[in-house]
């Protein structure tokens, strides 16, 4: 989105290079980031998963966790939905934690494919290179190198591992995954497709269920603020305590965000707002400003990359009034002394 389509023509962008304002100017502020976006009643809900078309389209929620665990929220922080997409990012995490950095990039990735999320032409294009692991095709092929040598064991170390970057249990929708199991063939086709040119060594379809069920573990917008917060920290769960993976995993996750994030709209947003970021179609977004604060929204109406509405609008007018934008800078000149 544009920042005409933004709407933050008439936000002057702060620019601050130290700790976030204080906890009562970031309620003031997210406050007017929901009320601003609410005025948004553009795109659709996501209809291509049958359970998914079930949602609230004025369902509404943003929330803001520090590097030091506060917490600041408002709307429908605590409705509680699939992650969807947004599980890619901490997947791809936790791989880069087990295996390297070396191994991902070359098995992986880093590259934006400039195509929809599940385009099966990008794949063919790319001599059967899933290119990033942020499109399905990285992202099964994510998954299948996860640790574990059963589809089972696999599956037990995604939702741990999610669940620890949430601090907290996650548990999976099955009625979500039940619809989406009845869906996918398109994933199933990418994942046999990935076999054929061995990036994929284990049975595609136990991968695709695996990470189907991925996709359905049940998260809130609080939830994904503080999985957020825990890449802006470093790893470390700034709620629990708990070093969930590597300050350098965290490094590696933020680079492939900032590239890849938002499917083909992800130079917009990197224009636009200037942050690390992730969607999901059932509505979730997650923004990570480095050593300061995560992000994580809920609005089901989606742009037609497949990415909230909402949660794009509330994120611009953030990043520029509480001066998260990693780009943005401003001259210390005038406070100079010259002779």
């Amino acid at each position: 989105m544009r920042a005409s389509e933004l709407g933050i023509d008439d936000i002057g962008a702060a620019v601050e290079t130290g700790a976030v304002p204080p906890g009562d100017r970031i309620d003031e502020l997210l406050d007017a980031a929901y009320h601003r976006a609410l005025t948004h009643v553009e795109g659709t809900v996501a209809d291509y998963i049958p359970i998914l078309a079930a949602a609230d389209p004025e369902g509404f929620g943003i929330c803001v966790v520090d590097v030091d665990g506060g917490g600041h929220e408002v709307g429908d922080t605590r409705h509680a939905f699939s992650i969807q997409s947004i599980s890619k990012a901490f997947v791809y995490a936790l791989l880069c934690d087990a295996v390297g950095h070396e191994a991902v990039f070359d098995l992986v990735g880093v590259n934006n494919t400039g195509l929809a999320f599940n385009s099966v032409v990008a794949i063919e294009l790319n001599d059967g290179h899933p290119m990033n692991p942020m499109v399905n095709a990285g992202a099964l092929a994510t998954t299948a190198l996860m640790p574990g040598n059963t589809a089972e064991e696999k599956w037990d170390a995604v939702r741990t591992g999610l669940s620890r970057f949430a601090g907290r249990e996650l548990a999976v929708d099955e009625e979500v995954y039940r619809s989406e199991a009845a869906t996918n063939h398109r994933n199933r086709a990418i994942a046999q497709l990935l076999e054929s040119y061995g990036r994929i060594r284990t049975d595609p379809l136990d991968v695709v269920d695996v990470y189907t069920r991925q996709c359905a573990l049940l998260v809130d917008a609080h939830d994904l603020a503080v999985m957020a917060a825990t890449l802006a920290d470093g790893g470390v769960n700034p709620v629990t305590g708990d070093q969930v993976v590597s300050a350098d995993v965290c490094r590696d996750t933020l680079a492939m965000l900032t590239a890849s994030g938002l499917y083909e709209r992800s130079g917009e947003w990197l224009f636009e707002i200037g942050l690390p970021g992730k969607s999901g179609v059932a509505g979730g977004l997650i923004t990570v400003a480095p050593g300061k604060v995560g992000i994580g929204s809920y609005a089901p109406r989606l742009d037609s990359a497949g990415n909230s509405v909402r949660g794009q609008v509330a994120t611009a007018y953030l990043s520029r009034a509480l001066g998260l934008n990693i780009f943005a800078s401003d001259s210390h000149y005038s406070g100079r002394t010259h002779e």
